[in-house]
């Protein structure tokens, strides 16, 4: 079942200051169009110059997701990202007027709010996805981390944090798109930091805006009197005081708060390959920069995957198909043996995926040769047209009183031959808008995945009924 992509009802504003900046923001998501993504708008430059976030633009930094294009930087939108991703916005244009990200109380919770409160709307076209088709990893011995993604339906995340500290050792977390509630098991959960850590990157100028309201301070070890002195005046605190291993005692969500943050932040990193996923993830001990890593090479694979001449992984051609030979016999004028066309998988605004089983039996390998039976290459042309004949009668209301002619064909390159117990799948795609019955598509053909055949094709509507 198709999947339609989803965009804000109307527009919210969150305000706060920034975990490392420690300056005052304001940030506004507002609806967009279909296919648009998530773009991040700085409204405090000139030119209002906009970033997508996307993964060709992410560059590494220490403890912090960042996007850059073109010297414009924007910090610590993992959260957002996480928020818009479980909530199923495909679209949305963000607007900021600073570099980073209002940390709010270092969760998504309060994003994940005003999304459900504003309301999704649906929109016309389908939801773009990344099919996860083989094995991807990311390691890294120095930090014992592993991100491992695999092949499945649904996306999933199963998470394991591993610290050197008796309070912290080793926690699990798991999601799954599908099935886990988001916004009450995910999204509540806290950024945190080892106590041990807060000096050394308050002196690295990171964390200025961080305070007690918006992260967890896990205590593992005994403090001085003149530690805990100072670091009241960090945190701008007149009390501070360590109980059960977390500074001032503050209530954990969940046990595995930590560890379900650490998931947090990584479904927010690999939003950022820009489709939603899927696959399955198994993280081990991951932090920003690992999840960079990841999504970089995501982000890769579905380029690559997107491409024309890419084979549509995406369908299923031995699952149920959207048109049997019956149907297809309702829209094209063609009869056996020259009906050449088994069953049609996918048809969107602008392209077509259909298959034909080749079989000894055909009339055509009598004669073509008969010792070494090739399927004529005219043949496998005659296919892909009567596929495209179909993406374009799709788009016509009445289809069953027009049929489609073909006026010019070229560019056809034949890449390996066609034998039988073969399976032609092939897809057709619009190189531009019907104009005055008119349709250009460039058209390729499969088998087994690799391209066999690809060409151009003209083609005019024409009505046969009246």
């Amino acid at each position: 079942m198709s999947v339609k992509q989803n965009t804000l009802k109307g527009e919210f504003s969150l305000r706060g200051k920034g975990l490392h900046s420690g300056k005052e923001v304001c940030v506004t998501f507002k609806p967009a169009s279909e296919n648009t993504g998530y773009r991040i708008m700085r409204t405090d430059l000139e030119g209002n110059p906009v970033v997508p976030a996307l993964a060709e633009y992410v560059q590494f930094v220490d403890r912090a997701s960042c996007l850059e294009k073109d010297g414009v930087k924007i910090f610590t939108m993992e959260h957002a990202m996480a928020a818009l991703y479980g909530c199923g916005v495909d679209n949305c244009l963000i607007e900021i007027d600073g570099e980073e990200f209002p940390i709010l109380d270092g969760s998504a919770k309060f994003y994940v709010e005003a999304i459900e409160k504003t309301g999704l709307v649906e929109q016309a076209c389908e939801r773009r996805y990344f099919h996860v088709k083989e094995k991807m990893e990311y390691v890294c011995e120095e930090t014992h981390t592993k991100l491992t993604l695999l092949p499945d339906e649904d996306y999933s995340v199963n998470l394991v944090v591993a610290y050197d500290s008796p309070y912290l050792s080793m926690q699990y977390a798991t999601y799954s798109f599908a099935d886990t509630d988001f916004a009450k098991e995910i999204a509540p959960c806290r950024t945190f930091v080892f106590l041990r850590e807060v000096e050394a990157l308050f002196a690295h100028n990171l964390i200025k805006g961080g305070d007690l309201q918006n992260a967890i301070v896990i205590a593992d070890r005994k403090t001085s009197p003149e530690e805990v002195s100072r670091l009241a005046k960090l945190f701008n605190c007149e009390h501070v005081e360590v109980k059960e291993g977390i500074l001032n005692n503050v209530e954990l969500c969940f046990d595995n708060e930590p560890a379900r943050h650490k998931l947090l932040d990584v479904i927010g990193d690999l939003a950022l390959c820009g489709r939603f996923i899927k696959g399955k993830v198994i993280a081990e001990r991951p932090g920003h920069k690992a999840n960079a890593a990841m999504v970089q090479k995501m982000y890769k694979a579905a380029l690559a995957a997107e491409k024309d001449d890419a084979y549509p992984d995406d369908v299923d051609i031995l699952g149920e198909p959207l048109m049997d030979i019956n149907k297809i016999r309702s829209l094209l004028p063609h009869r056996p043996p020259f009906l050449l066309v088994d069953k049609i998988f996918k048809v969107t605004d602008n392209m077509v995926v259909g298959c034909k089983n080749v079989t000894m039996n055909e009339p055509h390998f009598v004669g073509h040769f008969p010792e070494e039976p090739v399927m004529p290459g005219v043949l496998i042309v005659e296919a892909m047209a009567q596929c495209g004949g179909i993406l374009v009668l799709s788009g016509v209301p009445d289809p069953e009183n027009y049929s489609t002619y073909f006026m010019k064909i070229d560019g056809i390159k034949f890449r390996k031959k066609v034998v039988p117990g073969d399976t032609l799948v092939f897809k057709l795609i619009t190189l531009a808008p019907i104009r005055r019955g008119c349709v250009t598509m460039k058209g390729y053909a499969f088998v087994g995945g690799k391209l066999v055949c690809e060409g151009e094709f003209m083609a005019q509507v024409a009505k046969t009924k009246n």
